[in-house]
């Protein structure tokens, strides 16, 4: 009789085969025995959402990001522009430039986009919903859950969770999202530092006194820019580098990216990234170049805004042949080709704060220069800042490294949906449009999430990527909806609850 070959099982959906559709797995046989185990040997899990995923207040506490009802951060007032964006001052460097504003935990409720990436608290709550069946609880829901959140089973009426005292197993990191990516894997290290003392200390007591010796070791799950954050700690810690300035050549920026120490690595057994856009996103240089628009009922974010924020430039596009020239038909990566790190391409075609029609605007960001004149070059100058600083991360996440021994890096990426990934422009009037999709998840491509290297130079059959990955496996759902598709929920949880440990 003939059988469909397991290489070919999708062509069921398509009824090339007369066998019945495949169902989802049966979570509760395959890993109830697993989940209900509460030794020391279960590693503690943290959860690093992706841009946007955090609120954002100031120092009395008024919301800046995660609502747009009540006293929120309007952008189109300017107290509320000023308290979004990021300050600019000549001559300081990136991590310099502090303001008042802080991360305060994981969003209630949110379903919008930025820099082209899609965020929905219903994606972040499937990894949670996934982990709280296999037994990883977090505290913060516990106690800070508003009434009717969109929460696992287990949750009571009240919208409160009742799960006993296993909540130890399990942490959020939330953090800043506009900041630079190796400024949040610092703030990253100080928070696994601090987990890990908690752990121990609960081990001890549970467990006792030889368990609370036993050294920690996390598995990261990472949704987005979070893997970016998380791979950064793996690879360096919480060495940030040496800074840049706006005036540094590129081979100068390139050459300030950190000596490879795989600093987090002994501290993390698994890093599950869900998405990651290693090679960047085409939504980025749309959100940069013609801002933000959330639709009727929200705020909207104009390009002179999201041009302070540093994480806007690392989230772009950076994969050969991504830009192109539409006057030469050159392309990223050519010989004389355009280059989206370039201070001098963004200023020439009049991108984002370089744009000639902004005095008006940068006069709400610096009411304290003295001039248009003034204003107009501290916002090229933090620019040029932001797109040397985007250079050095690109640079130093797509370092040519093998994994250490023990860790390993399990990607989750769609590569079933349209998904932008060559763009044009034009020199007169700055056009920009989408020239050509790819398979991808609708908002990262399949060659950004593997930091595939094939493309635009001498094509090779098997995967060429800086990034040693420990497995891969691929998802027919889009950038949201990966983490709530079967295949995905079965592995994270045989990953977490089964896999050999190091």
């Amino acid at each position: 009789m003939f059988r469909c070959p397991l290489l070919w099982s999708a062509v069921l959906l398509a009824g090339a085969c007369s066998s019945p559709p495949l169902q989802a797995p049966d979570l509760e046989v395959l890993y109830e025995r697993a989940a209900r185990f509460e030794g020391e040997l279960r590693n503690p899990v943290v959860v690093i959402p992706g841009v946007l995923g955090s609120r954002l207040v100031d120092e009395g506490g008024r919301l800046v990001w995660g609502a747009f009802t009540g006293d929120f951060a309007e952008p189109d007032t300017a107290e509320g522009a000023r308290l979004i964006a990021l300050p600019m001052q000549r001559g300081t460097t990136l991590a310099e430039l502090r303001d008042n504003v802080r991360s305060d935990g994981a969003l209630e409720t949110i379903d919008v986009s930025l820099f082209g990436l899609p965020y929905s608290l219903k994606a972040y709550h499937g990894i949670l919903r996934t982990l709280g069946a296999a037994g990883y609880l977090d505290k913060s829901l516990i106690t800070g859950a508003p009434a009717g959140a969109d929460l696992p089973a287990e949750a009571e009426p009240n919208g409160t969770l009742d799960w006993g005292d296993q909540h130890f197993t399990c942490f959020q990191f939330d953090y800043d999202w506009r900041r630079s990516i190796p400024e949040n894997a610092a703030q990253l290290s100080a928070f696994l530092d601090a987990r890990a003392a908690e752990v121990r200390a609960e081990r001890e007591r549970r467990f006792g006194a030889a368990a609370g010796r036993e050294a920690v070791h996390f598995d990261l799950v990472t949704h987005s820019l979070g893997g970016l954050i998380a791979r950064w700690y793996l690879m360096y810690g919480a060495d940030q580098g040496q800074p840049v300035t706006a005036e540094m050549s590129a081979a100068e920026v390139r050459a300030r990216a950190p000596k490879l120490s795989w600093a987090g690595a002994p501290k993390v057994d698994r890093c599950i990234l869900v998405a990651p856009p290693n090679m960047g996103s085409a939504g980025a240089l749309n959100d940069l170049v013609f801002g933000m628009d959330l639709g009727r009922f929200a705020a909207d974010y104009p390009p002179y805004l999201l041009g302070t924020l540093p994480v806007a430039y690392q989230l772009l596009p950076s994969a050969p042949g991504s830009l192109v020239d539409a006057a030469n038909g050159r392309t990223s990566g050519e010989d004389d080709g355009p280059d989206v790190f370039d201070p001098a391409l963004w200023r020439n075609l009049g991108w984002g704060l370089s744009a000639s029609d902004i005095d008006k605007q940068l006069a709400v960001l610096l009411p304290d220069a003295p001039s248009p004149a003034a204003r107009r070059e501290i916002a090229r100058e933090h620019q040029a800042k932001c797109l040397n600083e985007a250079r050095r991360v690109r640079t130093a996440l797509l370092a040519p490294a093998d994994l250490p021994q023990g860790l390993r890096l399990l990607l989750f990426a769609g590569d079933a949906e349209d998904t932008p990934t060559r763009q044009q422009y034009l020199v007169e009037g700055a056009q920009l449009w989408t020239h050509t999709t790819g398979p991808g998840d609708g908002t990262v491509s399949r060659v950004s999430a593997l930091a595939d290297q094939r493309f635009g130079v001498t094509w090779t059959p098997r995967l060429q990527s800086p990034i040693e990955w420990t497995q891969v496996t691929f998802v027919l759902a889009d950038h949201l909806g990966l983490t709530d598709a079967p295949e995905f929920v079965d592995n994270l949880l045989y990953q977490l609850l089964e896999a050999p440990m190091r």
